[in-house]
C-alpha cells in the first residue's frame, strides 16, 4: 500500500506517517524509484501496535525504544495491551453507569447514596501496571501515567480561552510582541500543571502539528492554528534560553 492508502485505512494524516518515518519508527518495506513509500501487511502490523501504545499514552520516543528492543516480542506486547485496556475500559463503564444514575438522580428519578456517587473514580491501581513496567521499564510506564493525569486534571476552560485569544491574532507574525506575550502566558499556565522545559514546551508545540488529534482539536479555534503555534512556541523557547 502507498502511503496516501495507509492514511485513509488507519484515519491518521499522511503528515503524521511522514513524521513516524523520519524519526525511524515507522518505516516501509520498499522505496520505488519514483520515490513513493510502500508499506507491506509487516508493516501494517507494526504501525497498529505503535498506536495501541499511543492509546495507553506512551510517548513516540519510548514506543520507539520499545519496538527497537531485541527483547520485544509482539505477541506479548499484545495481550499486555489487552489487559491493560480491558482495565481501561471497566473503569469507563463504571464511570458512565455512575454518571446516568447521576442524571436520573438530578431529575429526581432516583435516590443515590455517597459511595454510590463515586463509583469507578478509583484510578489509582491498574493490576498490570507492574506487569507493563517489568516489560517497558519505569519511565515509559510514568511518562504515560503522567500524560493521562494531566489530561483528566486540566482546567479546559482555561485551554479553550488560550486557543481563541491565539485564533483571533494567528494572523499576526508568530515572533510579534502580541503573539509573543499570550505565548508567554500559555507556557507559565502549563508550568502551573506540569514542569516544562523551553526545550520541552518547543517540543509540545511539534506535537501540535505532528500529532493528527492535537492538530484537529485546536484547528477547531481557527483553521491553521496549530501550526501558528507551534511556529510562536518555538519562538518563545529559542528567545528565552539562558
Amino acid at each position: 500500500m502507498k502511503v496516501k492508502e495507509v492514511a485513509e485505512l488507519v484515519g491518521i494524516s499522511v503528515r503524521t506517517l511522514h513524521h513516524y518515518n523520519e524519526i525511524g519508527l515507522f518505516i516501509p518495506d520498499e522505496n520505488t524509484d519514483a520515490g513513493y513509500r510502500i508499506y507491506s501487511d509487516e508493516n501494517l502490523e507494526t504501525l497498529q501496535q505503535i498506536l495501541f501504545f499511543r492509546e495507553l499514552g506512551f510517548p513516540l520516543k519510548k514506543i520507539k525504544e520499545i519496538i527497537d528492543s531485541p527483547s520485544f516480542n509482539q505477541q506479548e506486547a499484545l495481550e499486555m495491551q489487552h489487559k491493560m485496556l480491558l482495565e481501561q475500559k471497566k473503569r469507563l463503564d463504571q464511570m458512565i453507569g455512575t454518571i446516568e444514575k447521576t442524571i436520573q438522580h438530578a431529575k429526581g428519578e432516583i435516590q443515590m447514596t455517597n459511595q454510590e456517587k463515586f463509583e469507578g473514580f478509583d484510578f489509582s491501581h491498574n493490576p498490570y501496571e507492574q506487569e507493563a513496567r517489568e516489560k517497558w521499564g519505569d519511565q515509559a510506564v510514568d511518562e504515560a501515567n503522567e500524560k493521562a493525569k494531566n489530561m483528566t486534571a486540566f482546567d479546559q476552560e482555561k485551554f479553550n480561552e488560550v486557543f481563541r485569544n491565539l485564533a483571533a491574532i494567528r494572523h499576526l507574525s508568530p515572533d510579534s510582541k502580541e503573539v509573543q506575550e499570550k505565548i508567554r502566558e500559555w507556557y507559565h499556565f502549563l508550568n502551573k500543571m506540569g514542569n516544562y522545559s523551553l526545550e520541552a514546551f518547543k517540543g509540545l508545540g511539534q506535537m501540535y502539528v505532528d500529532d493528527e488529534r492535537f492538530t484537529q482539536n485546536i484547528d477547531q479555534f481557527g483553521e491553521g492554528l496549530a501550526q501558528f503555534m507551534c511556529t510562536a512556541m518555538g519562538v518563545y523557547a529559542e528567545k528565552n534560553q539562558k
